[in-house]
């Protein structure tokens, strides 16, 4: 399903306030590699229906220093990887075998239940370099949380890229619109995900669904948001309040910036989570956790 861009009449715009703007703390995930986390974090469970963002460097490994997360479950919900620089490889116990690469995204629907990895590449394995990238999840409602499990893998070359009419800024559709351009993946429930690149002296308003949740990550640079120009720097996320519009703009004289736009119709369920499934009930949970013990979720098969 793609999104469609909201249009809305300029005489009831309403811009979205900034109601909280929340710092990432740093965790350790994996093999012991350190994220940046704003969500899940403190006074914040999920922004719905993204339930977690990880940002996993920049750092540079050197030649087998590289780290990564081997084989785990995980049951309903989605993970999407969003690479940035470097290479990922991916194995699941569906078969399926993908590298990674910078620019390219994968959306796994874990639905039923799948066991996967996500490991350096051979190359990085090998000579190290420079990782860069992003880890998120994405809930789904009961009704597909049993889903039959795949992923849609989108190289660089087949993500929609928009820009802005003065050239000032650039967007990654990876999931929605932005100035006209609709995303090229496919998504359970109504989900923007897009990567914003704002020169200095750039500015727009996102017209955006009123009943979406929506929040925005910095990971380079300062931006402000609303109308209120509310400053949010490196590693800080704004979330926002109601409204049909999200007014950006970045310092003529500043250094611009670069952000996550996340924003999805709310799912509004119970949750019931522990490390690596999302259910609506403890004994669902229970039920995923019996299931993988007992090898129900599969295992990734290697020469």
């Amino acid at each position: 399903m793609t999104v469609e861009p909201v249009v809305t009449d300029d005489t009831h715009a309403t811009d979205r306030p900034v109601a909280r703007v929340v710092t990432a703390h740093q965790q350790r995930e994996g093999e012991g590699f350190l994220v940046r986390r704003p969500v899940p974090t403190e006074g914040l469970d999920q922004v719905d229906p993204f339930l977690m963002l990880d940002e996993v460097g920049p750092v540079t490994y050197g030649p087998g220093e590289a780290l990564g997360a081997p084989d785990h479950p995980h049951r309903g919900f989605e993970t999407i990887s969003y690479i940035l620089e470097g290479e990922k490889l991916h194995e699941d116990s569906a078969g399926a075998t993908q590298l990674i690469g910078a620019g390219d995204v994968q959306w796994m629907t874990a639905g039923a239940g799948i066991v996967h990895s996500e490991m350096p590449g051979p190359s990085m394995q090998k000579n190290g370099g420079r990782a860069h990238g992003f880890q998120i999840w994405v809930n789904l409602p009961a009704s597909s949380k049993f889903a039959t499990p795949g992923y849609q893998y989108l190289p660089k070359a087949d993500i929609p890229v928009a820009k802005s009419p003065d050239r000032l800024i650039e967007v990654t559709v990876i999931a929605g619109a932005a100035f006209g351009v609709n995303a090229a993946i496919g998504t359970h429930t109504p989900v923007w995900l897009q990567d914003w690149r704002v020169q200095p002296g750039g500015s727009a308003v996102i017209d955006i669904n009123p009943d979406f949740d929506a929040a925005a990550y910095v990971f380079d640079g300062q931006l402000s948001f609303s109308d209120e120009q509310v400053a949010v720097a490196r590693s800080q996320m704004a979330l926002f309040s109601a409204g049909n519009r999200i007014t950006i703009s970045a310092e003529a004289n500043g250094e611009g910036g670069r952000f996550l736009l996340l924003a999805g119709e709310p799912i509004d369920e119970p949750l019931a989570r522990y490390g690596p499934f999302v259910m609506n009930t403890r004994d669902e949970l229970s039920a995923a956790f019996d299931d993988y013990q007992s090898g129900r979720m599969g295992v990734i098969k290697r020469d």
